[in-house]
């Protein structure tokens, strides 16, 4: 049991241009291998795998249908983008839902071969609006790649550009960096570091403790600095029609 983890570490968003801010936060976040999951169900106190539970990963919140398990949908996912694991174990880097609330504004698939080499990273974005949107990656061999953004997120940022991102496979060191470029200029960053910690019931237990409700602090920052962005003048995007991809869907 020691491919999944949690992490504790710092947001950092900033954003540049009209209204330019900067802002950091401390996190937690789990990284679970998805076949450990069922064990991780059986052997953690207060954790439950899609079951009521002070803590829980459930299916439903992420992509697919929320009547499979996790990896099944995830392996569905990549099988529509022609994408073959052989076998390969699957990481999620995701927040658990707390007193059965969460929020995941970007949740991420490791996805590796059955050699054990990183084949693709899915990065799964989440707004506000109840709405959900996978980037497929094919990081380089420096762990880097770009994506065309097609999804909408923040209230004060257009829905083109594209992101470069940086994610190397998780370790002891967490490290996950994207910034959104658009007209040529980068005009939002963010970064997520981590330090690795043994999962425990009583590693847990901590985090429960010192970081409550994480999941609902999550949203109420992310409301309170746009609040803060609307003060300072930023102007407001009008949002798009939102339509679901196919193997992704809405979350439940």
């Amino acid at each position: 049991m020691n491919r999944s983890c949690l992490y504790v570490g710092q947001l950092m968003h900033a954003r540049r241009g009209r209204a330019a801010t900067v802002f950091r936060h401390r996190v937690y976040m789990w990284l679970v291998d998805l076949d450990e999951l069922p064990e991780l169900d059986r052997r953690l106190r207060w954790f439950g795998y899609d079951r009521p539970g002070l803590t829980t990963i459930r299916s439903s919140d992420h992509l697919g249908d929320p009547g499979q398990p996790l990896r099944d949908n995830l392996l569905a996912y990549l099988s529509g983008h022609g994408i073959d694991l052989d076998g390969g174990r699957v990481q999620l880097l995701t927040n658990a839902r707390v007193l059965g609330r969460v929020f995941n504004p970007l949740s991420v698939f490791y996805c590796y071969d059955a050699d054990g080499s990183l084949r693709c990273v899915v990065a799964e974005v989440h707004n506000t609006y109840g709405e959900r949107h996978c980037y497929l990656l094919r990081p380089d061999d420096a762990h880097h790649c770009e994506v065309d953004k097609r999804f909408y997120v923040s209230p004060f940022l257009t829905v083109d550009g594209h992101y470069r991102m940086t994610v190397p496979p998780p370790g002891d060191r967490l490290s996950v960096h994207m910034q959104l470029v658009q007209d040529g200029h980068s005009v939002f960053q963010a970064a997520l570091t981590g330090r690795r910690i043994e999962l425990s019931s009583a590693a847990l237990a901590r985090m429960l403790v010192r970081h409550p409700v994480m999941p609902e602090r999550v949203s109420a920052l992310i409301r309170w600095h746009g609040l803060g962005l609307w003060l300072r003048g930023a102007g407001r995007v009008r949002r798009p029609p939102h339509t679901p991809q196919e193997g992704v869907g809405h979350p439940r």
